[in-house]
């Protein structure tokens, strides 16, 4: 007599990633062992894979999906059409185009001063220092510094960008970022997590591909209580409940005076620097379990 064998469940929670680190994204393979120590099925899936059958999954959790940014509309068309996605789709669309800065700052909140472009927009070169990216971008793609003296190719960066259609941003370049580097601070399921320390990322004036970017340096780091509220405070001003958010990460930088100012706010596809926490894995896994039984 042949046994009968119980049929394969599929996947209930995916993890969305992009091709170039599907299978071997760290972070993501460590939540996704850990949610299978909590029964919990998951699978690594390529956001834009036309193969996946995305509707068979009540829960998608987006996190390395660093392609995004050449596919910004494709991307949030594609989580509207999810079943359940964290974090939610209005924080997608908001979090994945930063003149989301203007927002934060018209609340009255400490963000390093910026100034859009768009396409069709002038560009003047500042007198001091200052760093040019697409307000489209995550891993500092596209991103760079210059001062006065490279301004002919800091032109040339804008029109590029504006040609394609893109707005852009530009930032005062804050120098104290060499000396104290910049802060992250983790939140996860709505609650301060852990925080680490990183080197300024942008060694060199021009595009990365004309310079090198930075080793991160990353270290444990615990944020100063200072640090820590100001970071509470952005998390309470993003669109939405706070306790909505699977995670959320800040990124603080030093100020002339040395205060610390919001340089970005990444709750879309952010490194967690989980292996800098302790437990972070673990609660990360609780919070993706309890919004998979809600789902």
């Amino acid at each position: 007599m042949t046994r009968r064998q119980s049929p394969v469940q599929p996947p209930a929670v995916a993890i969305a990633t992009c091709a170039a680190v599907a299978g071997v994204e760290r972070e993501d393979l460590q939540v996704i062992e850990a949610l299978s120590s909590r029964g919990i099925n998951a699978v690594h899936a390529v956001w834009n894979d036309p193969v996946v059958d995305w509707p068979s999954f009540p829960l998608v959790v987006i996190r390395s999906t660093w392609d995004y940014p050449d596919l910004h509309r494709e991307f949030l068309a594609w989580a509207d059409q999810l079943r359940s996605v964290l974090n939610p789709l209005p924080i997608l669309r908001w979090n994945t185009d930063k003149r989301y800065l203007d927002d934060l700052a018209g609340a009255g909140l400490p963000v390093i001063p910026t100034r859009f472009l768009e396409p069709k927009d002038v560009f003047q070169p500042p007198s001091s220092p200052f760093v040019v990216k697409p307000a489209v971008s995550c891993g500092a793609k596209d991103t760079a510094r210059y001062d006065a003296r490279n301004a002919a190719k800091a032109r040339d960066h804008v029109r590029r960008l504006q040609a394609n259609g893109r707005t852009v941003l530009v930032q005062p370049y804050l120098a104290a970022v060499e000396a104290k580097g910049e802060v992250a601070i983790m939140f996860i399921g709505g609650a301060y997590s852990h925080s680490i320390r990183r080197g300024a990322l942008l060694n060199d004036i021009g595009l990365p591909e004309e310079g090198q970017i930075m080793p991160l340096n990353v270290q444990t780091y615990e944020a100063t209580p200072e640090e820590r509220s100001l970071a509470e405070q952005v998390m309470f001003h993003v669109p939405g409940d706070p306790v909505d958010l699977l995670y959320g990460r800040v990124d603080l930088v030093p100020g002339p005076d040395g205060k610390a100012m919001i340089l970005e706010v990444e709750l879309t596809e952010p490194s967690l620097f989980l292996d800098f926490s302790k437990g972070g894995v673990e609660r990360l896994a609780d919070s993706i379990a309890s919004a998979f039984a809600s789902a």
